[in-house]
């Protein structure tokens, strides 16, 4: 029976094809499921053979790891360098956005409070 062992919602495509690999290079039978014309799939990988299960997950909680390891000293090394990204060089970055996110907030504070207000 199928087993599901990593979901690909909200992945990065680099990371999905890292798996992919790690899977394929250790032989693991495996298929892909994706989200669909409107998103309400589950995108993931399963595998097929119950006996390689144990050795998937290994394998991919290994890699995530290391992964994250890679991410922590990648921002590390941004953070030093002055390159990380901040809330200032993300507004700088797109205006627009930062001035509509702003705006729905308010929009939404005052349709919540207004009305104790007004008793």
């Amino acid at each position: 029976m199928a087993k599901l062992i990593f979901k690909l919602r909200d992945v990065p495509e680099d990371e999905a094809q890292d798996i992919r690999n790690l899977l394929d290079d250790n032989a693991i039978t495996f298929y892909e499921t994706h989200a669909g014309n409107w998103g309400i799939g589950m995108a993931a990988v399963w595998i097929k053979e119950d006996e390689q299960y144990q050795q998937a997950m290994a394998l991919i909680n290994d890699y995530q790891q290391l992964r994250q390891q890679q991410m922590q000293d990648q921002y590390q090394e941004m953070h030093l360098n002055g390159t990380a990204p901040t809330l200032l060089s993300n507004i700088r970055e797109s205006p627009l956005r930062f001035i509509i996110y702003i705006f729905s907030i308010a929009v939404i504070l005052y349709i919540t409070v207004m009305p104790f207000i007004n008793i």
